[in-house]
């Protein structure tokens, strides 16, 4: 780890960590103060967020005894011993699929030998304990004029079948969904149906992208000869936002320190995260280190990770904000994003396992053998072959070194240890999806 200080010795500053120490510096950073946010903003306001704090329940879920599909609502024990060939009777006196009134109120009170037609959803009526779904039933008709109507049960049913108990999806109290939980659909569905209106929800980080380089020229350009396109403030700014960021694109520095150093000031005053892309090798133009330790208070924590690709990447913080230099070449930038960043992110965004270390829960089944230099933790890019009853198969994407079309051939990325000569084939691996 370097020490602080304004200026860098060229040839002795690469110093690499393992992925793991690297992490335990990411995850150093402190996550964002929460913030709290109404649903009625909207979906995007919420979606993929973490909460903060957890939600207690402020009332039962359902509040009543509810069918769970159209049906009878009976006293089970009218029924008792039903069957197609020895069938219960029963006299509608209600039907709640037309009285959405009663169906709420529960002014519907079923005596013995007395069943009410009701929906999916409704309440059961005072008197009853289980629903025998229509399909089980028949229609007999009134026994005699102006007379109930008589239904045949030709199936039994228990207490509470087919019935949704009061509290029985979260109790008044309990825990409806736990801190540090990323909302989906169906959360954001339950707190609807709760009655909650605002939820406590970690921050989005704000990330700039920054590109650097003589050689870039914007993607709309025509590159002259030795220039190229910014690849990667594109890619950068897309993988930032899959991982819940607010994202800043701030387009391209040329190599000049005393304007990347400007640039660096104006991003952090502006971003709680900077990205840069390209400068982070020792090569005699790259003054991504120099511009960082040129801002008030600044760190560089590490240069180097043992991982390929992807090794030059450096991390330094000013004050609580993280700069993080990305190599330029376009495919070690994205594998660094998706290994490290990504995750990092949605640390600060309050996922307290985002950089835990876990394995990824999906795996596969390696189509080859697969090599590979000890004293590093190299992330293949493959493609994904289903089958059908048995873990996918993982073909390894082969190809040179910055070629896109090995990340646009690839659904994930498998780890092979820094300690293992490579995978051997038939091996069950985890796969981090891209």
């Amino acid at each position: 780890m370097s020490a602080p200080g304004k200026t860098l010795d060229g040839h002795g500053f690469l110093n690499v960590l393992s992925r793991a120490e690297f992490c335990a510096l990411l995850g150093s950073f402190a996550p964002l103060p929460a913030q709290d946010v109404e649903l009625a903003a909207g979906p995007a306001a919420v979606l993929g967020r973490v909460l903060a704090r957890d939600v207690l329940a402020p009332e039962d879920l359902p509040a009543t005894a509810r069918a769970c599909m159209d049906g009878y609502a009976l006293r089970a024990g009218d029924v008792f011993g039903a069957t197609e060939t020895n069938p219960a009777y029963v006299d509608c006196v209600a039907d709640l699929s037309i009285d959405w009134a009663a169906a709420g109120g529960l002014d519907v009170r079923l005596a013995p030998g007395q069943a009410a037609r009701i929906p999916t959803g409704g309440s059961l009526p005072q008197g009853a304990d289980a629903v025998v779904m229509v399909e089980h039933t028949g229609q007999l008709g009134a026994r005699q004029p102006e007379a109930v109507e008589t239904i045949e049960v030709r199936r039994s049913a228990a207490p509470s079948e087919n019935v949704m108990l009061p509290g029985e999806d979260v109790a008044r109290g309990a825990i409806a969904l736990p801190r540090g939980r990323t909302l989906r659909a169906q959360d954001v569905g339950l707190l609807a149906a709760l009655g909650i209106s605002g939820v406590s929800l970690g921050q989005r980080p704000r990330v700039g992208v920054l590109s650097t380089g003589d050689e870039l020229v914007p993607a709309h350009a025509s590159p002259r000869p030795g220039q190229i396109r910014d690849v990667n403030s594109a890619a950068l700014c897309c993988l930032a936002a899959e991982a819940g960021a607010e994202v800043l694109a701030l387009g391209i520095i040329p190599d000049d320190l005393p304007r990347l150093t400007r640039a660096l000031a104006e991003a952090l005053a502006a971003c709680d995260v900077l990205l840069l892309s390209g400068g982070s090798s020792l090569g005699a133009r790259d003054h991504t280190g120099a511009a960082m330790l040129a801002q008030a208070n600044a760190e560089i924590l590490a240069h180097g990770i043992a991982m390929s690709p992807g090794k030059p990447t450096i991390l330094a913080r000013v004050g609580r904000k993280a700069i993080l230099g990305l190599p330029g070449q376009v495919t070690s930038a994205q594998v660094v994003m998706a290994v490290l960043i990504q995750p990092f992110l949605r640390h600060l965004a309050g996922d307290a396992s985002a950089l835990a270390g876990a394995p990824p829960p999906f795996v596969a089944e390696l189509a080859r053998n697969i090599a590979s230099r000890p004293g590093r933790e190299d992330f293949v890019r493959v493609r994904l072959e289903a089958r059908p009853g048995l873990p996918p198969l993982a073909h390894p994407v082969l190809g040179k070194s910055g070629l896109l079309k090995t990340l646009l051939g690839a659904d994930g990325l498998v780890a092979i240890p820094a300690n293992a000569e490579g995978l051997y084939k038939g091996v069950l691996a985890p796969v981090l999806m891209l």
